[in-house]
């Protein structure tokens, strides 16, 4: 008897590379965008500018309030990163619950084992970038139900 190894079946779908954010380029190219976004959803989401600058690593006042009135500015990896994690997750809430619940949802607190009765702002600003990524995947796999 011969022996197969199993196999993926093949896909017709190729997903696209990776984003290279070591490469200014990309980065210039997305900041911009990204910055937009990110007040946006700020102002969605009612998040004071206290927890915004925590949400973007802890940033200090004077480069926070710069990049509000100037978005004009190339990102660095985490910060695209911390911003893209945040734009997912307000995808994945606008997909997941009204517009009046999508934006009050990180405000309210959670009973999932995950937060801990906390709010989910409260437990991205406690918790970083790990967080993020934990409250990302959370919503993503409810989406996909």
């Amino acid at each position: 008897m011969i022996s197969r190894k199993a196999a993926y079946p093949r896909s017709r779908a190729v997903p696209p590379p990776p984003v290279d954010l070591a490469d200014r380029a990309v980065r210039e190219r997305l900041s911009r965008a990204g910055v937009r976004a990110f007040f946006n959803i700020m102002r969605r989401w009612n998040v004071r500018d206290e927890d915004a600058r925590g949400l973007l690593g802890g940033m200090t006042n004077g480069p926070y309030y710069e990049l509000k009135r100037n978005p004009d500015r190339v990102l660095d990896v985490d910060r695209l990163t911390r911003i893209s994690l945040l734009i997912g997750i307000f995808k994945a809430l606008s997909i997941l619950h009204s517009d009046a619940v999508a934006d009050r949802w990180i405000q309210l607190p959670n009973s999932n084992r995950i937060f801990g009765g906390v709010t989910p702002l409260a437990y991205m600003l406690r918790g970083g970038l790990p967080a993020l990524l934990t409250v990302r995947r959370l919503l993503d796999a409810r989406r996909a139900g």
